[in-house]
């Protein structure tokens, strides 16, 4: 890990999504960032399943950049990660499932990426969760209401349209684009509106009637 570079961890629950997982951590290491990774024991099987990644590592994504990703155990509560005194520039869980979205608003930190996300909100540091599942019950808008009042932010993954995306992998980015900006990291993804795209004055004018 270098000295000076962003110090970013990532959660990976069992929500769907692992191809936002995937293009998250693959960007942010292309972006010279330090990417610390937490994956839940569901979290795994989601790579599974969903991406046909069966041993979770370094080469697993999309960069050259493998240096720069450490791996943590999901049990191992002792790893700096658990430690305020260990200084990160934040933390994304994406996919956040209920499940982790319910444990992290009530604080209850009986695994790391649990443990991390409570530090991240006592140190007053950015903490992002990126929930996918739909919808949303009355329970997790309550939680999402608690964590959003306790500083994080909840950011769905929910794609904009505006860039007329064209195939699955736009709609991705567009999501890890927002996630990026979150944490002040830069991007050449497609995903700011310029008014250039279409007819941004007639957009305006339907919005309005």
């Amino acid at each position: 890990m270098a000295k000076g570079r962003k110090q970013i961890v990532v959660g990976v629950t069992g929500a769907s999504g692992a191809i936002y997982a995937h293009r998250l951590v693959s960007c942010l290491l292309d972006g010279d960032v330090d990417v610390h990774l937490i994956v839940t024991p569901y979290g795994h099987r989601l790579f599974s399943d969903e991406l046909d990644i069966k041993d979770l590592g370094a080469s697993s994504f999309s960069t050259s950049h493998h240096e720069r990703l450490s791996v943590y155990g999901y049990r191992d509560v002792g790893a700096k990660l658990g430690s305020g005194s260990f200084r990160t520039d934040g933390m994304i869980i994406c996919p956040c499932s209920s499940n982790t979205l319910a444990s992290v608003s009530t604080g209850l930190a009986e695994n790391l990426l649990n443990r991390a996300a409570s530090v991240t909100l006592k140190e007053r540091r950015r903490l992002i969760l990126v929930p996918r599942e739909m919808p949303a019950s009355h329970i997790d808008l309550q939680n999402s209401l608690r964590l959003s009042e306790a500083g994080a932010i909840i950011c769905p993954a929910a794609p904009g349209f505006y860039m007329l995306p064209q195939t699955i992998d736009d709609l991705v980015d567009f999501v890890v684009g927002k996630l990026l900006d979150l944490v002040d990291v830069e991007h050449s993804l497609n995903t700011r509106w310029t008014g250039e795209v279409g007819s941004g004055s007639e957009r305006g004018a339907e919005t309005e009637a």
